[in-house]
C-alpha cells in the first residue's frame, strides 16, 4: 500500500506545528523570553546578521533581557537594531551591556495578545486542513487511475483523516498553551 501521500502530509502538518511554535515563541508573555531577539538581524560589517551571532544573550531576572556583544564596538549597531525592530522596548547600555527591561504587560495587552495567539492558530488549522484536501485529492487521483484499490483508497483517507484530528489538537494544546502562559500574572 502507498503510504508516501499520508507520510508527506504529516511531515507537511509537522512543519506548520514547527513554525506555529516559532511564533509563538516571538510573542512576549510578560516575562522576558530570549526569543523575542530571534529575528532581529544586526548590521555586521555591512551584513545582516542574527543577534545571537554576535552577542551573548542571558536573562538575569524575570523581565530583563541582558546583552553583552562579543565586540563591545557593536553596542551601536545592536541598539539601532532594536530600535527599529517592532519590540518596543528602549535598550539600556553601560558601554558593556545592553538590557531591556520588560514592562509589566496590561490586563488590555494580555487580552489582544491572546486574540493574536489564537489568530495565529486558527491559520495553522487552516493550513493543516489544506494539507489534508491536497492530500485526500491526491490519494482520489491514485485511485481513478487505478494505482491504488478502492479499500486502499478508504484506508488512505482514514489514516490522513486520523493524522490530520491529531495536528488539529496540538495545535489547539499550543494556542491553550501559550494563552494561559499570556494570561499568567
Amino acid at each position: 500500500m502507498n503510504t508516501s501521500v499520508v507520510d508527506n502530509c504529516e511531515e507537511r502538518m509537522q512543519k506548520t506545528l514547527n513554525s506555529l511554535d516559532s511564533d509563538y515563541n516571538t510573542i512576549r508573555a510578560g516575562r522576558a523570553n530570549p526569543h523575542v531577539l530571534d529575528k532581529i538581524k544586526v548590521d555586521y560589517y555591512g551584513m545582516p546578521t542574527p543577534l545571537q551571532s554576535v552577542a551573548n544573550i542571558s536573562v538575569p531576572e524575570a523581565r530583563m533581557i541582558q546583552i553583552q556583544p562579543y565586540e563591545p564596538s557593536l553596542i551601536k549597531a545592536i541598539e539601532k537594531a532594536i530600535h527599529t525592530s517592532e519590540l518596543g522596548i528602549n535598550p539600556n547600555n553601560d558601554g558593556k551591556i545592553i538590557r531591556l527591561i520588560f514592562p509589566e504587560l496590561t490586563e488590555e495587552r494580555r487580552k489582544d495578545l491572546v486574540k493574536d495567539v489564537k489568530k495565529k492558530g486558527e491559520g495553522a488549522k487552516v493550513a493543516v486542513r489544506n494539507i489534508r484536501r491536497d492530500g485526500m485529492d491526491t490519494i482520489k487521483k491514485q485511485n481513478k487511475n487505478s494505482e491504488i484499490s478502492e479499500d486502499e483508497r478508504k484506508e488512505l483517507e482514514e489514516k490522513l483523516q486520523k493524522i490530520t484530528d491529531k495536528y488539529i489538537v496540538k495545535v489547539d494544546e499550543a494556542i491553550e498553551a501559550k494563552s494561559k502562559e499570556i494570561m499568567t500574572v
